[in-house]
């Protein structure tokens, strides 16, 4: 199967899909967040975990705010918009 037809996983985060490369910049942006605006890795993938099982991840982005959940997640000052959240603010 080329790479056009190959389907949208939508239970993934964007560096799991194909077009990847589409979002180098998102994925810079969060590589280069100041140190006080990110929270440690671990925490990090903590995070995109509970992403990765919930019911409102679709296609890399939360259907409850809009966003791409993998920035969201790196940022200390946000939370997961779910009630209750699934995980909070560092």
């Amino acid at each position: 199967m080329n790479d056009s037809m190959q389907r949208v996983c939508k239970k993934c985060l964007l560096r799991d899909m194909a077009e990847q490369a589409q979002y180098t910049n998102l994925f810079s942006y969060v590589k280069n967040l100041p140190p006080d605006d990110k929270v440690p890795d671990d925490v990090y993938e903590e995070r995109l975990t509970f992403c990765r099982n919930c019911d409102k991840l679709l296609s890399g982005t939360c259907i409850l705010c809009g966003c791409y959940v993998e920035l969201r997640a790196a940022m200390r000052v946000k939370s997961c918009p779910a009630v209750p959240a699934r995980w909070g603010k560092v």
